[in-house]
Formats: C-alpha cells, sequence, structure tokens
C-alpha cells in the first residue's frame, strides 16, 4: 500500500516538475523575447542619434551659435537667428497651447463624463491625426492673411495648435491616474471642487504632466511644415513678432536641399543642436519635478 502511494506521489512530482520546467522555459523564452524587441525598438534611435553625432559634431563652432547665415556658398557663418527664433516660436507656442491644454484636460478628467466631454474628446483624438502641414494651410488661411504677412504669432499660433491636444489628451489621462478617495477626502472637509482639483490633484499629477508638456514641446520643436506657412523664415535678425521670424528646422530643411556643402554641414549641426535642446528640456522636466 505505501508503495502503491509512493509511486502516485511520484507521478504527481514529476508531472509538477515536467509543468514547472515547460513554464520557466516558456518564461524564459518571453523575456528573451521581449529583450529583443527592445533592442529591435532601440536600434532605429540609437543609429539616428549616432548618425548625425558624427555628422554635426564637424560642424559646430562657437561661430554657429553666434553668427547670423552666411550667403549661400561662402564657407563660415551659423544660425544664431535660427537658435533664437525656435525658442520664441517653442515660447509663443507654450504661452498658447500648454494654458489652454491644461484646462481642457481637467475638464475631461473632471466634467467631460457627458455628451459634451465625449464631443470634446473626440476633436482632441482628431486633433493628435492631423498632419501638421494641414495645420499650417488652416493657419495661414486664418492668421497669416488676416494679419497680413508671415510673422512669429503665426509660427507660435500653429505650433500652439499641434501642442493642445497633446497636452490635453496627457494632462486627462494623469489626473484619471489619481485615486478618487483622494478627491472625496478633499470634498469631505468641505473644500470647493475647484479648489481641491487646484491645490491636491494637479499638484498630484504634476510629474506626469510636465512630461506630457515636454513630450508635446520636443515634438513641435522640430516641426518644419507649418512654418513654411507662418513664420516663413529670416536671414537676419528678427526685430518683431509681427513679421517673419527664422527658426531651426526651416534653416536644416533649406540648407539640407541646397548644392552647397558648407550649408549642408550646418543642416547636420542644426539637426544635433535640435536633438540637443529636446534633451536638455526633458532632462531639466525631470530635475525640477523629482521626488525628494
Amino acid at each position: 500500500m505505501e508503495s502503491v502511494l509512493e509511486s502516485v506521489k511520484k507521478q504527481k512530482t514529476n508531472k509538477l516538475n515536467a509543468k514547472l520546467g515547460r513554464r520557466r522555459a516558456f518564461s524564459s523564452f518571453m523575456v528573451s523575447l521581449t529583450i529583443l524587441s527592445m533592442l529591435l525598438a532601440l536600434t532605429p534611435l540609437f543609429s539616428i542619434l549616432g548618425y548625425v553625432l558624427v555628422k554635426g559634431i564637424p560642424a559646430l563652432n562657437f561661430a554657429f551659435f553666434t553668427e547670423l547665415p552666411a550667403p549661400p556658398g561662402e564657407a563660415g557663418g551659423g544660425m544664431a537667428n535660427g537658435i533664437v527664433g525656435t525658442f520664441t516660436l517653442i515660447g509663443l507656442a507654450s504661452l498658447i497651447g500648454v494654458p489652454v491644454g491644461l484646462m481642457a484636460g481637467v475638464f475631461l478628467s473632471e466634467y467631460g463624463r457627458n455628451r459634451f466631454g465625449k464631443f470634446v474628446s473626440f476633436l482632441t483624438d482628431i486633433m493628435l491625426g492631423v498632419p501638421s502641414i494641414v495645420v499650417g494651410i488652416v493657419v495661414y488661411a486664418l492668421v497669416v492673411l488676416w494679419l497680413g504677412g508671415f510673422s512669429a504669432y503665426a509660427g507660435g499660433i500653429a505650433l500652439a495648435f499641434i501642442m493642445i491636444p497633446a497636452v490635453t489628451r496627457t494632462t486627462e489621462e494623469m489626473l484619471k491616474l489619481v485615486p478618487n478617495h483622494i478627491r472625496e477626502a478633499g470634498l469631505a472637509l468641505g473644500i470647493p471642487k475647484w479648489r481641491v482639483i487646484m491645490l491636491i490633484i494637479l499638484p498630484t499629477a504634476l510629474r506626469g504632466i510636465i512630461t506630457g508638456i515636454m513630450l508635446a514641446v520636443a515634438r513641435v520643436s522640430g516641426e518644419t511644415a507649418p512654418l513654411l506657412f507662418t513664420a516663413f523664415g529670416n536671414m537676419y535678425w528678427n526685430k518683431s513678432l509681427n513679421e517673419p521670424i527664422a527658426s531651426m528646422p526651416v534653416l536644416v530643411f533649406n540648407y539640407a536641399i541646397s548644392p552647397y556643402a558648407e550649408w549642408q554641414a550646418q543642416a547636420w549641426a542644426g539637426a544635433l543642436t535640435l536633438i540637443l535642446i529636446v534633451l536638455v528640456l526633458n532632462v531639466s522636466a525631470r530635475l525640477v519635478t523629482r521626488k525628494r
């Protein structure tokens, strides 16, 4: 009798060990597949970064950041006006896009459980998929023609249109991640809902919201198509926001398609500078919002 029980136990143990072995093998296979997928996803990224570094570093020098573009075919010059113009356009776009996107995200998260909220959410999804060149054409028709010419204002508005849906969606999702009991605790103390949102909900989700804003800024930093229809470009310093303004994406585009080797080299330097600007913005956001 005991030998029969022992044999049954051994059979069960062997079956369990076999199942455990298969599970471990399957788990190892899936982990390996995940690592391989990660490497496949990172390979194009690091390939692009490496190629831009190799091409862009030789053309970077002090004059690139301090001088105006040189005449066609001449050596030297830089993109100082484009760098300043890019930061100007990003600043204008952020002044418009960030507040509007934040308020829209708060509305969708806290007050959007109705037909109008669903309609706004649907429009946000549509705006996320609209090509940037279409945004440029729309802003050209609505702003450029109305103002009577290309301007920094038109460029900032075009970039803001691209930022708003990204900031809206990120803010909405980050606020939805805040547990409901935090809202209920604030309301139970008799605090008005708008103060609960401003003083409790938004600070709780601040890190995610700022990360989303930085991603939106990073996206518009390299946009070229809408600026061709709105800000247009300028080879000199901009004296008024109501005039055409230089920007690095447009300068990189113009230099890259030019037949001059000097301009093509500076196009690579401009692309590298844009990547560094985006990197600095993201790292700064992480440092500012890190937990102490």
